[in-house]
């Protein structure tokens, strides 16, 4: 339809054309700002690259092997070549900015790889990822240093809980290795964290961290010993073992104890402490004040070794320190100084209650007679160790002093050394008897009776008697048949008897002259009898001492004078 004012015109729309950016250019755009993004980045992040030389690169790869602090990353290594002079490897290490303010000259660097010790395996996840290089900063302040030299074993670790650390002092390190336990009453209370490299020549010292609250627990007068292995001693109940724990005896540990009520205080951290070589040795020490001496013990000391106990009326009191030869210019002739020591506190109140200071002390008992004797209590062992005894009837001595070391006068009275003295005297008595000549006499003697016996004059004196008799009875039996002839003959039976009491008078002195009292027998046989009386009264002397004290073959005799 149409209107009375005719047809109107439609309005055109115009096109204007707009220019956009092609999307494929996106792509590129987007990729070139992830690319600055991470430049910056890894710039932002980065830090010093640093240099650390080793004796060996084994286990480590460039652009694998890390840097890392408490298990975190502190860089990547970079690139590893050989010195110039051949004798190192120096790893070169690109590190994160994080490790910049760390990188001083107490850093210390060493290799991680897997190591068993004390029980624990450290190192286990470099089994997959391989070997890194650790570091360990210090708390200290130091300048910033960018070439460091590593170390190839771990150094001392740190402990990171709370508690304490001390130094102990020992001469042997035995089995004690890093990680073995700290016991204290056989609760595991810490545990070693390394040793000093340094003083090895003479000693070693070794850092020890007892975690808290078990610490305040280490006083200034606690004893620390080595707990490693077993410990068995025979004793009068049978045998006695000792270990601390399963842990110990295979890995090595140590363990402490304080004195009851000492009143000491709590020890400062890196305190020093001796580490003693067993229990017995620590307790041993823990009785305060000791007294260093010296003796010098006549002819040989075979069987004493350094560690021999030292004992008072059977109770140990102390233990050998040095055995050793010197030779003395004065006797001009090598003695055997033998040094111990004595824990004067093991006598208690002695000295107060005679009002006396150590020396004054030991004066006094010197010249009541105490002496060091040098004693074998078995003779299974061959082991002797010290006895310090009164000896009755000894001789005078004094107490001589040189230096801190009192000089203790010896004597060789005791032991199975005085049994088997008195049985050489007994054998030497003995052997000293003449028995050859003692059995040629009683031989001579023999013979002479056999002659004197089986002699002819012994013989003829029998054929008279014979004879005699037979006269007698001749004479008898004719008197009964006619006593009137054989009275007649009366006269030359006389003579004939006379005849024949004479030759017995003969032979009777002839034996009075070989064995009378004046003969040569009876004068051996005099000698003879008195040695045979020693004899027996020294057999009955040993007998009697053996049947009172049989024991005495196998402990020794048993010294009962008092002081």
């Amino acid at each position: 339809m149409t209107d009375s004012g005719g047809p109107g015109e439609l309005p055109t729309a115009g096109v204007r054309r707009r220019r956009r950016i092609p999307l494929v250019w996106l792509v590129p755009l987007l990729t070139g700002l992830i690319a600055l993004w991470l430049a910056w980045d890894t710039y932002s992040k980065k830090g010093p690259t640093i240099t650390v030389a080793f004796d060996s690169a084994a286990g480590l790869t460039a652009g694998q092997s890390q840097l890392k602090y408490k298990n975190v990353v502190m860089g990547t290594v970079k690139a590893i070549g050989v010195a110039a002079d051949l004798t190192h490897v120096v790893v070169t290490i690109d590190t994160v900015r994080e490790a910049e303010a760390l990188l001083t000259d107490k850093t210390i660097f060493w290799v991680v790889k897997p190591e068993l010790f004390a029980g624990n395996i450290t190192g286990l996840e470099t089994l997959l990822s391989g070997s890194y290089i650790g570091m360990r900063p210090s708390a200290e302040p130091g300048q910033l240093k960018r070439d460091f030299v590593g170390q190839q074993d771990p150094p001392v670790l740190q402990a990171w809980a709370k508690g304490t650390t001390y130094r102990l002092e020992t001469k042997r390190l035995g089995s004690i290795s890093l990680g073995s336990p700290i016991f204290f009453r056989d609760i595991e209370v810490g545990t070693v964290l390394g040793w000093d490299l340094g003083d090895l020549a003479s000693r070693v010292t070794i850092h020890a961290f007892v975690r808290a609250p078990y610490d305040q627990y280490v006083r200034v007068d606690s004893s620390f010993w080595n707990a490693s292995g077993l410990s068995m001693k025979l004793n009068a109940e049978g045998i006695a073992v000792q270990m601390e724990s399963l842990r110990a005896l295979l890995l090595g540990g140590i363990a402490f104890d304080s004195p009851r009520d000492s009143g000491q205080p709590v020890a400062a951290a890196k305190r020093q402490f001796p580490l003693y070589a067993s229990f017995e040795a620590a307790k041993s020490a823990g009785f305060g004040r000791q007294l260093q001496l010296l003796s010098y013990f006549p002819g040989s000391v075979a069987g004493l070794e350094v560690g021999a106990d030292v004992t008072l009326h059977g109770i140990k009191v102390g233990e050998v320190t040095d055995v050793s030869l010197l030779f003395d210019p004065k006797l001009d002739r090598i003695v055997v100084p033998v040094r111990y020591r004595v824990e004067a506190d093991r006598v208690i109140n002695i000295a107060a209650v005679q009002k006396l200071d150590a020396q004054s002390l030991a004066e006094k008992m010197i010249k009541r007679g105490m002496r060091a004797t040098l004693q074998a209590p078995s003779l299974l062992t061959g082991q002797k160790i010290v006895v310090l005894e009164r000896v009755p009837d000894a001789p005078p001595a004094e107490l001589h002093r040189d230096g801190d070391t009192y000089i203790i006068p010896t004597s060789e009275v005791g032991g199975f050394d005085t049994i088997a003295r008195s049985a050489n005297e007994l054998l030497s008595k003995l052997n000293r008897i003449d028995f050859d000549k003692i059995g040629k006499n009683i031989e001579s003697a023999t013979v002479g009776l056999d002659n004197t016996i089986n002699g002819p004059q012994l013989k003829a004196t029998l054929i008279n008697l014979d004879k005699a008799m037979a006269a007698v009875q001749d004479f008898t039996r004719r008197l009964d048949q006619d006593g009137a002839p054989a009275l007649k003959r009366l006269p030359a039976i006389a003579s004939e008897l006379q005849e024949a009491i004479a030759k017995a008078n003969r032979l009777f002195g002839s034996i009075n002259a070989g064995y009378g009292d004046d003969s040569r027998f009876r004068r051996d046989l005099d000698r003879l009898l008195p040695q045979l009386t020693d004899a027996a009264r020294s057999i009955r002397a040993l007998s009697d001492l053996l049947s009172r004290h049989p024991e005495a073959l196998i402990k020794g005799r048993t010294n009962t004078g008092k002081e």
